[in-house]
C-alpha cells in the first residue's frame, strides 16, 4: 500500500511538576527547602530518512504523543526528562500545520462576549471542566431531548478540490537525509520550592506546575525526489520504458491504469557509476488537474523533478492523435502548476516499431514545430542508449544552472 498523504495529531510531553520538600537530617535542625525541579517533556521530532519511500508508518500510528517529564523529588533531586519521540519520514516530506477546525459555536462558549464586563470571570486554561465544550441540550418532561444548534455559525459545504493554500501553513520541507524538525516542543518542567527561598521567606511551601507541551494537527505530504519524471497518457509505455532503463519491475499490461501509484527506478551508468532517479507517475487524462482519474493525486510527485519526459504513443493505439496528446499534457501541467511548464522537458515518441508510427511522426513535426522529438521503442529496446545519455545530459545541464556558486 502506497501512502503519500496522511493527517496526524502530535502532542509533546507535559513538563513535570516541581516538588515541595524540606531537608531533614540528624543534627540539622533547619535544613531548609529541598524540592527538586520537574523534568521537561519529550518533544515530537520528524527526521528525514532516504531508506523510506512512503508514509505507511504514520497511516497505522497517526497519533504521535511524546512522554511527559517526571516530577521533582526531595533532597534536591530533579525529575527525569521525557524521551523525545523521533519519527522517521521519507525525504521530500512536506509538513503542513492544519487550520483550527473548532466549530464557531464552541469558540463562542469558551470565550465571553464582552471582555470588559467585570461580572464575567476570566477563563483559566489550566483548569477546564469536562463539560465546558458540550453543546446545549434542551429537555422538557417526557419530550425527547433536542440539541440546540446555531445554523448561522455553520460554514457552507464545499465539495470542490481545495488548492494547496487551504492545507494550512507550510512549516517544514524535509529534503536531506538526517534533517530534523521539531514538530511539537516539550513543556518546561516546574521549579521546586528550593528556587523560591529568600532571606525574608525561607520556607516556601509552593512549587511550579509543569508547562504543557505544544500540540496540533498536521498534514504530512510526500513529494518524491527524482531527477526525471515520466509523464504521459495511459498505455503510452511509461512502465515499459522504466523497465528498459532500470531494474524496476512495475506491472505492465495491455489495459490503461495498470500503474496505480508512482514507481521509482534507478538508472545506472557503468563507466563512472553515475545514478539517476526516474519517477513514473500514473497516466494523465483530460481533467487530471481537477481530480479526474489518478492525475490529481500524483501530479505533486513531479514537482521536484529536474527534467520532465513527455512520452507520446506515436502509434495512436487508443485512437488518439499524438499531437493532441502533447497539447493536452501541457495544458494539464499548466493548469495544475504553471511552474511545471517552465521545467526542462524532453519529448519522446514511443512505439516506433508500429507501421503507422513513422507517418504520425511526420505529421507531428508538421503540426508541432520547433519541438525536437526522440523516437524510441521501449518494448524492443530501440533507442534506449540514446535516451539514457540524453536524460543524463539534461539533468547535468540543469543542475549546473541552478547550483549556487557555479559560474
Amino acid at each position: 500500500m502506497f501512502i503519500d498523504e496522511i493527517k496526524i495529531y502530535a502532542q509533546a510531553g507535559h513538563g513535570g511538576k516541581g516538588c515541595v520538600a524540606f531537608h531533614r537530617e540528624a543534627y540539622i535542625t533547619k535544613g531548609g527547602p529541598s524540592g527538586g525541579n520537574g523534568g521537561r517533556g519529550g518533544s515530537v521530532i520528524l527526521q528525514a530518512d532516504h531508506d523510506l519511500n512512503n508514509l505507511i508508518q504514520q497511516y497505522y500510528v497517526p497519533r504521535l504523543i511524546a512522554k511527559p517529564g517526571d516530577g521533582g523529588m526531595g533532597k534536591g533531586m530533579d525529575g527525569h526528562a521525557g524521551d523525545d519521540l523521533i519519527i522517521k519520514v521519507p525525504c521530500g516530506t512536506l509538513v503542513w500545520r492544519l487550520k483550527d477546525t473548532t466549530p464557531a459555536i464552541q469558540k463562542k462558549m469558551t470565550s465571553p462576549d464582552d471582555e470588559d464586563d467585570d461580572d464575567v470571570e476570566p477563563e483559566n486554561p489550566l483548569f477546564k471542566t469536562g463539560t465546558g465544550l458540550r453543546p446545549v441540550i434542551r429537555t422538557a418532561g417526557g419530550i425527547p431531548a433536542a440539541l440546540e444548534v446555531d445554523l448561522s455559525q455553520e460554514e457552507e459545504f464545499d465539495n470542490s478540490a481545495k488548492p494547496i493554500e487551504d492545507k494550512g501553513e507550510l512549516v517544514a520541507d524535509l529534503t536531506t537525509h538526517g534533517q530534523q524538525f521539531v514538530l511539537c516542543k516539550g513543556g518546561r518542567g516546574g521549579l521546586g520550592n528550593r528556587n523560591f527561598a529568600t532571606a525574608r521567606h525561607q520556607t516556601p511551601r509552593f512549587a511550579q506546575p509543569g508547562e504543557p507541551g505544544t500540540e496540533g494537527e498536521y498534514l504530512l505530504e510526500l513529494r518524491i525526489m527524482a531527477e526525471v519524471g515520466l509523464v504521459g497518457y495511459p498505455n503510452a509505455g511509461k512502465s515499459t520504458l522504466l523497465t528498459a532503463i532500470s531494474r524496476a519491475r512495475p506491472k505492465i499490461a495491455a489495459y490503461p491504469f495498470t500503474t496505480l501509484h508512482p514507481q521509482i527506478g534507478i538508472v545506472e551508468y557503468m563507466p563512472d557509476f553515475k545514478r539517476l532517479t526516474v519517477c513514473d507517475v500514473p497516466g494523465l487524462i483530460e481533467g487530471a488537474h481537477n481530480n479526474v482519474g489518478l492525475g490529481h493525486e500524483f501530479l505533486r510527485h513531479i514537482q521536484r523533478c529536474k527534467v520532465l519526459v513527455l512520452l507520446l504513443d506515436m502509434a495512436g493505439t487508443d485512437n488518439r492523435k499524438p499531437w493532441d496528446d502533447y497539447k493536452q499534457l501541457l495544458k494539464e501541467l499548466e493548469l495544475y502548476d504553471p511552474a511545471l511548464v517552465e521545467k526542462p522537458r524532453l519529448v519522446v515518441a514511443n512505439k516506433m516499431d508500429e507501421a503507422i508510427a513513422e507517418k504520425n511522426l511526420k505529421q507531428f513535426k508538421t503540426k508541432i514545430k520547433k519541438v525536437s522529438v526522440l523516437p524510441i521503442s521501449a518494448a524492443f529496446d530501440q533507442g534506449m542508449e540514446k535516451f539514457r545519455n540524453t536524460i543524463r545530459a539534461e539533468v547535468e545541464k540543469h543542475s549546473e544552472e541552478v547550483s549556487p556558486g557555479k559560474k
